[in-house]
């Protein structure tokens, strides 16, 4: 994993041009609006605080209008569901995956945040929970952030809703004891997959990887590395998302322009 960030090369960008560019005639290069973007997510500075990367030539004001403006067009879903197809046919994998593992991060939320917010009893966290569902490969095919206190189940159900159509060769979602009966009968009534929940030994201390679910625990902390990401800083949950996806989709460039 690469710990430093790269700036968007020719490679990279014409991975994310033939899917995002639409040939609209703009007063800044939708490049470098991109790539203010996935520096922002990188280095967790304030929007107002992009003038140190972009200086006066490209306003904080005109890269956020298009953060805000790709995320409630579904952009940036759009663009990362491209980019994960893409990176599973470069590993010579079927398009849609098998078996995915899901599992939720309880974070901190800003003083200032009080939108979809509550507390996380178990894990003592008052913030917002992240829910994923990862293939084998780490790559995210749904998520979802709610408020801590809302239970993985209900999550769950929200990130298995956001799967409806996308995966045509589903079969199993492993996940772990936080997931009830519940869970598991919303997901075979409603998609008829089956729901693999794997239990730790009671003897076992400290991490221990589990069967299946391993890569979503790698997929955390793959995020870790983005600065925005260590807590939420973001006023909605659907910015909270965009942030999510725009991390995942840093990591696929990179891979997939080598």
């Amino acid at each position: 994993m690469n710990q430093s960030f790269q700036a968007l090369t020719d490679s990279p960008w014409q991975v994310i041009q033939q899917i995002l560019d639409d040939k609209r005639q703009r007063w800044h290069s939708l490049r470098e609006i991109i790539d203010a973007i996935l520096w922002l997510n990188y280095t967790g500075v304030q929007w107002r605080e992009l003038a140190k990367k972009t200086g006066d030539e490209l306003p904080w004001q005109t890269v956020y209008y298009h953060f805000r403006r790709f995320k409630l067009r579904g952009v940036w879903e759009q663009l990362l569901d491209s980019l994960v197809i893409k990176e599973r046919k470069r590993q010579r994998r079927a398009e849609t995956p098998s078996l995915l593992a899901i599992d939720s991060q309880s974070v901190q939320v800003m003083q200032f945040i009080n939108e979809e917010t509550g507390l996380d009893a178990n894990k003592k966290i008052n913030g917002r929970k992240r829910s994923i569902a990862v293939a084998r490969l780490g790559l995210p095919w749904s998520l979802a952030v709610t408020g801590a206190n809302v239970s993985d189940n209900e999550a769950g159900r929200l990130v298995v809703d956001r799967l409806k159509g996308k995966v045509a060769r589903l079969e199993v979602i492993a996940a772990d004891h936080g997931y009830k009966v519940s869970f598991m009968e919303y997901v075979k009534t409603g998609c008829g997959w089956q729901v693999d929940v794997a239990q730790k030994p009671e003897s076992a201390r400290g991490f221990v990887p589990e069967k299946n679910r391993w890569p979503v625990e790698r997929s955390f902390g793959w995020l870790n590395f983005r600065r925005r990401l260590f807590g939420d800083v973001d006023k909605t949950i659907e910015s909270s998302e965009a942030m999510l996806r725009i991390g995942f989709i840093s990591i696929l460039i990179n891979r997939l322009s080598k």
